[in-house]
């Protein structure tokens, strides 16, 4: 599966996993004291929806360009709102041309005392994302393999703080590399709150990875999926996940209002569902 983001920018999978971590940012700016967000795979931070990738592959238009115009209840819309004000805070003329990635999204959520660290090992996206937040003492942007930052940039000095991991699932192994950097990263940072992103295409390769989490033994770890349509032979992508270590106490009922709605103005003809399981609750 080839990932490189400008195609995909604001489809589904990223209107999901956005609206989460909104949420989870949301939760922990409750506290006064400061945290860090580090995002392991940042991508460039900002997509031209109008660019040449994202009108070759115009995922956005199934995606946040459904949402931004959808009925939603109102319960759902205040859940959303974070993430759908920073959405048009980058489209002030009305509409959807340009979408934030998951970097640029945090940083306009971030109070003042909050830091963000930006990593991309992908040359050109780097570039595009020092660019981006140039100047910005809150922010650091670093070319380096996302990889590597788990274990070498925890635990942050805030002793607070949320990772992203974000693969771009473009190497066979990504999976297992996942499930082995959490179990690392973790072992550095156990009161840190994690979310970790996968695609799902092929329920066997989804099973195998969430025994591989299993076997961590790593606690309060919860698993939340969206599909839009049923799986597909050949495989197909049909579905995104995220795995949560330590959430929000109060994220579990969130979800089980926002998920439902997004199964239903994101997915194709109806057919969209949603999980939401503890994979592990507690020691």
């Amino acid at each position: 599966m080839n990932y490189r983001h400008g195609f995909h920018a604001g489809n589904f999978a990223d209107v999901m996993k956005h609206a989460i971590l909104a949420r989870l940012v949301t939760y922990l700016k409750g506290k006064t004291a400061a945290f860090r967000v580090i995002d392991t795979h940042a991508g460039r931070g900002r997509y031209d929806l109008l660019s040449r990738e994202g009108e070759r592959s115009p995922e956005w238009r199934d995606g946040i360009a459904r949402l931004l115009t959808a009925d939603l209840p109102p319960a759902v819309d205040d859940l959303l709102a974070p993430y759908l004000d920073v959405v048009r805070g980058e489209n002030p003329n009305g509409g959807v041309t340009v979408y934030p990635g998951s970097p640029l999204l945090v940083r306009r959520l971030l109070r003042s005392q909050d830091r963000l660290s930006a990593l991309d090992l992908h040359p050109e996206e780097y570039s595009e994302l020092a660019v981006l937040f140039a100047g910005d003492i809150q922010t650091r942007a670093t070319l380096l393999d996302g990889w590597l930052a788990l274990p070498a940039f925890l635990p942050p000095k805030e002793k607070r703080g949320l990772v992203l991991v974000d693969p771009p699932f473009e190497l066979p192994g990504e999976f297992e590399r996942l499930a082995m950097g959490l179990a690392k990263a973790h072992r550095r940072f156990s009161a840190g709150l994690f979310a970790l992103w996968y695609p799902i295409k092929d329920p066997t390769e989804i099973d195998d990875f969430i025994h591989a989490l299993e076997a961590t033994a790593i606690p309060r770890m919860l698993r939340v999926e969206l599909t839009i349509r049923p799986p597909s032979t050949p495989p197909r992508l049909h579905g995104s996940g995220l795995i949560l270590v330590n959430p929000p106490f109060t994220l579990e009922a969130e979800l089980q209002l926002m998920l439902p709605a997004l199964a239903e103005v994101l997915s194709d003809a109806g057919r969209g569902s949603y999980l939401l399981d503890w994979i592990r609750r507690e020691d």
